[in-house]
C-alpha cells in the first residue's frame, strides 16, 4: 500500500508518499481501507521529533480515519467486512490501510459523509474525555476554551453548549470569532489584543497552549475550578503560585489521548458513541471541516495547519 512516511525529522518536506507493507489484523483488530484521515497537532509534533511514540505504535502519522472494514482479526464478532466506520488510532492513519483495535471503532453517524467522519474521532474523544470524564463540567458552569477555532476547540464549544455550560473562547481573528459564535460561544476574545482573565472566573479551562498560560489560567479559575492542559504549543515549563491552587481548592490535570491504553480508549469511545453520536445525528453538534486535500499532499496540509489560518479540521482523502 501507499502511505505518508517521515523520512527524517523536520519541516513538511520530510513527509514522503511511498510504498509500505500492508497491515494485517491481530486478534481483536480489524483492517480499514482508509477513505480519509484528518490532521492533528500531534502529527506536527511527531514530524518534528517532539512526540516520542510508545512501543508498538505505528511510526506513520495519523490519529483518526474513516473507511470500510476489509479484514477482521480473531475474536472480533460484532463487525463485518464492508462496514463503514471511523476510528481513533495511536498512529498509522496517513495510509491506504490501517489496523485498529475493534474497541476504537465508531459507526459513521447518520447524515455525515464518510469523508467528514474522518474529522470526528480524535476531536470528539478528546473534548468529551477532558470536559466530562476528567473536568466533570456541569450545566450552568463557565468554560474557557483556548484555541476555539481548532478541531478540538470547535468541538468543545458545541459539546459544552449541549451540556448547558456558558462558553468563553480565545481566537486569533475576527473571522474565527464569528465562526466560534455561530457554533455557540457566548464570548470570544482575540488573544492578540484581549485578556481572557477579564472575562473569568472560570469553572473549567481547556488549554492547548501550556507554557506561560499556566499561571494566568490558574489565576482565572473560580473556587474549585479545574484546569485541563492538553497541549504544549507555548512550551513545557512555567512558574506557578501554588497558594492560588491551595486556597481556591483548584486542580490542574495534564492529559493526552494518544498514549492511553486500548482499554481506556475503548471506554472513551463507548461513552462518545452513547452520549455524543445522538447529538451529531440530530444536528446539535456539527462536523467542522476547513478543507479537503489528497492524502499524497500531506506536506501542503501540514504547511496550512502550521500557518494557523484554518477553522476546524483539515482532512486528507485517499484517492
Amino acid at each position: 500500500m501507499k502511505a505518508i512516511t517521515i523520512k527524517e525529522f523536520g519541516g513538511p518536506e520530510v513527509l514522503e508518499w511511498t510504498d509500505v507493507e500492508d497491515p494485517t489484523p491481530a486478534a481483536g483488530e480489524v483492517v480499514i481501507d482508509v477513505a480519509a484521515t484528518a490532521l492533528n497537532r500531534a502529527d506536527i509534533m511527531q514530524r518534528w521529533g517532539l512526540y516520542p511514540l510508545a512501543p508498538g505504535t505505528s511510526p506513520l502519522p495519523g490519529l483518526e480515519v474513516s473507511g470500510r472494514i476489509s479484514a477482521i482479526g480473531e475474536g472480533v464478532t460484532d463487525r463485518q467486512v464492508g462496514d463503514e466506520v471511523c476510528a481513533l488510532l495511536s498512529g498509522g492513519g496517513y495510509a491506504q490501510k490501517v489496523a485498529v483495535p475493534a474497541g476504537q471503532l465508531l459507526p459513521v453517524p447518520k447524515g455525515v459523509s464518510l469523508v467528514e467522519a474522518a474529522a470526528l474521532p480524535e476531536a470528539v474523544a478528546t473534548a468529551w474525555s477532558n470536559l466530562v470524564m476528567t473536568a466533570r463540567l456541569q450545566p450552568g458552569e463557565t468554560l474557557l476554551v483556548h484555541g476555539g477555532a481548532g478541531g478540538i476547540g470547535t468541538t468543545a464549544i458545541q459539546l459544552a453548549k449541549a451540556l448547558g455550560a456558558r462558553v468563553v473562547t480565545t481566537v486569533g481573528s475576527p473571522e474565527k470569532a464569528a465562526r466560534a459564535r455561530e457554533l455557540g460561544a457566548d464570548v470570544t476574545i482575540d488573544y492578540r489584543t484581549g485578556d481572557f482573565a477579564e472575562h473569568g472566573p472560570y469553572d473549567v479551562i481547556l488549554d492547548v497552549i501550556g507554557g506561560a498560560y499556566l499561571q494566568r489560567n490558574v489565576s482565572s479559575l473560580a473556587p474549585d475550578g479545574r484546569l485541563v492542559v492538553i497541549g504544549l504549543q507555548d512550551g513545557l515549563e512555567a512558574p506557578l503560585n501554588l497558594a492560588e491552587l491551595v486556597f481556591k481548592r483548584a486542580s490542574v490535570h495534564g492529559t493526552t489521548l494518544r498514549t492511553r491504553t486500548a482499554a481506556d480508549k475503548a471506554a472513551i469511545i463507548a461513552e462518545v458513541h452513547e452520549a455524543v453520536w445522538p447529538l451529531i445525528e440530530d444536528g446539535t453538534v456539527s462536523v467542522v471541516v476547513d478543507r479537503v486535500l489528497p492524502l499524497a499532499d500531506a506536506a501542503e496540509a501540514h504547511r496550512l495547519m502550521e500557518a494557523g489560518g484554518h477553522t476546524g479540521k483539515i482532512v486528507l482523502v485517499n484517492g
